[in-house]
């Protein structure tokens, strides 16, 4: 849990605490995805977290619940529990420590079962045992070819499903890491360079891919604080730098036609389903 968080509940100079727990019998990424989709519905709290993964025997489900009870005792408030456990006898175990237990499975699972007319089997980690190995494997390639084609260091786009061009820092490599690990895309970036942005239009080394290309672009007060993190007291990050380098590379993706979208306040989530959708590439989430 967050050492940070530690304090009594709800005092006169903080928002109140409400611990949370991400349970699951696997990663717990799916229960922790959801769940903090969940909590930003609401404000006015500070929720600490912890996610207990590998919950996968009745032993480990005791030992989560002994934690759970001991959180609520600290902070004086009844946890809660996002549970993505498939075991229902775990589940009762979880359920016996007091919190609140919002079980991810529990709404679907009764449909489900009369659609398909059969019951479900309750198989730990067979969420992650389901694996094509063909997408396993595309998603491997999809990563190596993100890294080898970071910040335009590769000498051609030929194998590429998307170039994203921006200026540096502007959000691009983490992007191409996403785009490979979640959907098995090829994603190569392009940093424009202060050669690049002394003319309005494309580089030559990027027109041969103008359909694969997508720009990123970053409010430059934004860009600043970034780069100042990077390398304080340099040119690189003066706030005049940043704001000619972004509107030279906005100027260049006007006058070509090159889709953009600003990072500034946008998740790396959002900017790749927005990629996706406008170039059109069609990839399931794995």
């Amino acid at each position: 849990m967050d050492s940070a968080s530690a304090g009594p509940a709800g005092n006169e100079t903080s928002p109140p605490i409400r611990p949370v727990f991400y349970i699951s019998d696997g990663t717990g990424i799916t229960a922790e995805t959801i769940g903090h989709s969940l909590l930003t519905q609401f404000t006015g709290f500070r929720f600490v977290t912890d996610r207990i993964a590998f919950v996968d025997d009745l032993e480990k489900a005791r030992d989560a619940a002994a934690r759970i009870r001991a959180a609520g005792e600290k902070y004086g408030v009844r946890p809660i529990v996002i549970n993505s456990c498939v075991d229902p006898a775990q589940a009762a175990i979880l359920a016996e420590s007091g919190a609140l237990l919002l079980d991810l499975f529990a709404p679907f699972i009764e449909p489900l079962e009369r659609e398909l007319n059969r019951p479900r089997q309750a198989r730990v980690g067979q969420a992650h045992g389901m694996v094509d190995f063909e997408v396993y494997h595309r998603r491997i390639e999809a990563m190596n070819y993100a890294l080898a084609h970071d910040d335009g260091v590769a000498p051609n786009y030929d194998e590429a499903d998307v170039v994203l061009v921006g200026v540096s820092r502007a959000g691009k490599t983490p992007t191409c890491v996403y785009l490979a690990l979640h959907y098995g895309i090829k994603a190569a970036n392009y940093p424009l360079t202060d050669a690049d942005l002394e003319s309005e239009r494309l580089p030559a080394r990027l027109r041969p891919y103008r359909r694969k290309l997508f720009g990123l672009t970053i409010d430059p007060e934004r860009l600043h604080q970034i780069r100042a993190e990077r390398r304080p007291d340099s040119g690189y990050a003066r706030l005049d730098t940043c704001r000619r380098e972004v509107a030279a590379a906005e100027a260049m993706f006007r006058n070509e036609r090159i889709p953009v979208l600003s990072t500034t306040h946008t998740s790396i989530e959002e900017i790749s389903s927005k990629v996706l959708s406008t170039l059109g590439l069609q990839r399931e989430m794995f």
